[in-house]
């Protein structure tokens, strides 16, 4: 019995410290970096340009959207071939309604070659929570 809880424990600690170490990892390499949105609101208002994409779709962003943002849909046929007109040498940022959408953006934007992706965690929705300035 204790060696079977012994055993438990080392498995679920070596499970978490990995863990620990890929996330490190992935930051530390600068692919895709979930990050809060009022880190995006400090660098879309103290950087000169970025490029911040919204992934949702065009209705939604004709709802309401952040400002400086463009539209290109996760889920359109032609988000690959928008998203070549974006410098890979510069940081993008993307965000969607709750995350989701802007983790398959990142995914993709990292196969595509891009090295510094930044998701916007909790997406748009969050981002009204915190009471951060959107455009209409």
């Amino acid at each position: 019995m204790k060696k079977n809880l012994l055993l438990s424990t080392l498995v679920l600690l070596f499970a978490f410290q990995s863990c620990k170490d890929y996330s490190k990892e992935v930051t530390a390499k600068g692919e895709i970096e979930l990050i809060s949105p009022q880190q995006v609101y400090d660098a879309v208002y103290s950087e000169d340009i970025i490029q911040l994409i919204d992934v949702r779709t065009p209705e939604e962003y004709k709802e309401s959207h952040l400002e400086g943002a463009q539209n290109i849909c996760v889920t359109n046929d032609d988000f690959n071939e928008k998203v070549k007109t974006l410098d890979k040498s510069k940081p993008v940022y993307v965000y969607c309604n709750q995350g989701l959408g802007s983790k398959q953006a990142a995914l993709r934007l990292k196969e595509m070659g891009f090295t510094k992706i930044y998701d916007m965690d909790g997406g748009l929705l969050m981002w009204k929570e915190r009471k951060l300035e959107v455009s209409n």
